[in-house]
């Protein structure tokens, strides 16, 4: 495995959104030194000019705080598995449990649509579970809403339109009998509605990403089908 920040064992993607996090604190204080010289210097008239600089410079600070807390790295890509990081926790993917990679599309009229992400299908959608932190499940079922309205706005299309998509069941009964529930359970629910509405279970937004979508599926599946001969050859070896 090789690719851009990599070393000899690992591949490590920079988030777009962690980046320039000093750059954007830099501007909202540039920014609230014009609007405090505005309000200071200026006549009456000026005042709301101030202001609104003011304002813009809070929400500059506030978007270079976050930046700035965002792990260095978003993504790793080891021999073993992919391992995302957000400031609201992990998660990890065996290549054993890849099943497929690629961009999902959605139906926009006669049109399909790429979506501006990435999607895993997993082999066993279920081992995600033990494998991702519950802070980053309450995240990542808010983040995905606007997966759902689609997949709400196609059954409306097709004359089946469901008022409670957006809620998630907190009971989930596996392959194996045994019954989760909480967030564990939502997630997992989730999950089987985005495979059967778009095909994967996984999605990695292109935010996430220092390079376009169509480019990280295809390091993916070059590290996948890389891993996946080493440990052939190993096998036939052994």
């Amino acid at each position: 495995m090789s690719g851009n920040n990599s070393n000899s064992e690992s591949i490590f993607i920079k988030s777009a959104a962690s980046t320039n996090g000093m750059t954007t604190l830099l501007v909202g204080a540039i920014v609230a030194l014009i609007g405090a010289c505005i309000i200071i210097l200026l006549p009456q008239l000026f005042f709301l000019v101030g202001i609104l600089f003011l304002s813009g410079s809070i929400i500059a600070f506030v978007m270079g705080f976050y930046k700035l807390k965002e792990p260095k790295y978003s993504i790793e890509l080891t021999r073993e598995a992919i391992k995302y990081q957000h400031r609201k926790g992990t998660w990890l993917i065996e290549w054993d449990n890849v099943h497929r990679i690629d961009v999902p599309r959605i139906h926009k009229g006669l049109e399909h649509v790429d979506l501006e992400m990435v999607g895993i299908r997993l082999k066993q959608p279920e081992s995600m579970l033990n494998n991702i932190s519950p802070r980053l499940i309450t995240h990542l079922l808010m983040e995905q809403r606007p997966l759902i309205a689609h997949l709400a706005m196609s059954n409306c299309q097709s004359g089946q339109c469901y008022g409670d998509d957006i809620i998630e069941d907190t009971k989930f009964k596996c392959a194996d009998g045994n019954l989760i529930t909480g967030v564990s359970a939502m997630f997992a629910n989730r999950m089987a509605k985005l495979q059967q509405g778009l095909g994967y279970d996984i999605y990695v937004s292109a935010n996430d990403l220092d390079r376009d979508s169509q480019a990280f599926v295809n390091l993916l599946r070059k590290c996948h089908e890389s891993v996946m001969i080493e440990k052939v050859q190993s096998e036939s070896v052994g």
